[in-house]
């Protein structure tokens, strides 16, 4: 947009697990900004639940894939310890594995700290999405070339929040500039115990957590 200079702004994200209940109005409001395709297991974000039970095991459950979901089998509500939804989306690494891997630049990292794909290089080759650690890339079959959170690129290059940030009931995420001060997510991150998912990859995240679990990383 006019007037913007990505060089000004860091964008990143936390998330409070606390606050996440599960609602799956991030994964459903993402589909729709951003046109992802309809079937059930395509997702630029969505929301898993992890069980862990009384001898230590953890069940993990992708609740944004719906009725198609199979469903955690627990054998009793007695051996359930507790249950927790987390967020998941693409981390936008400062280190993405993903750029490194692509052989024509299609994907590739903005100044302002978002990883984006270039769908005219494209040429669906797939390295991306098997190189990503997250599980956050998918081939759009429309297209056949790969695709991913953009943070909602479109959206906060002119101030507006990413679509699953503003629809949040319970404001479990919390994005913004990591080069602001004033920023919430910097008051976020400075107030919390914050965590990545899979520190030990070196892919330096720019999606964090607070109340993360080991189950989880």
């Amino acid at each position: 947009p006019e007037g913007y200079d990505p060089d000004n702004h860091l964008y990143g994200m936390g998330i409070e697990i606390d606050k996440c209940i599960g609602c799956n109005r991030c994964a459903i409001a993402c589909k729709a900004e951003n046109n992802v395709p309809p079937e059930p297991h395509y997702f630029r974000t969505w929301v898993e639940r992890y069980t862990v039970l009384q001898s230590g095991e953890s069940l993990v459950e992708c609740i944004s894939l719906g009725e198609n979901s199979p469903r955690a089998q627990v054998p009793d509500d007695r051996d359930v310890l507790r249950t927790f939804f987390v967020p998941k989306l693409c981390n936008q690494c400062a280190n993405p594995p993903c750029v490194q891997v692509c052989p024509v630049g299609a994907t590739f990292a903005t100044r302002d700290g978002v990883v984006l794909v270039d769908s005219e290089r494209c040429i669906g080759c797939r390295y991306c999405i098997q190189a990503c650690p997250y599980g956050a890339r998918y081939l759009d079959y429309r297209t056949r070339t790969a695709d991913k959170c953009t943070f909602c690129y479109h959206r906060i290059t002119k101030g507006l929040m990413p679509a699953c940030v503003e629809v949040c009931p319970t404001q479990a995420r919390i994005f913004g500039d990591l080069r602001s001060k004033a920023s919430r997510l910097v008051r976020f991150q400075r107030m919390n115990k914050i965590a990545a998912l899979k520190p030990g990859l070196n892919t330096e995240p720019k999606v964090t957590y607070a109340q993360l679990d080991g189950e989880v990383r």
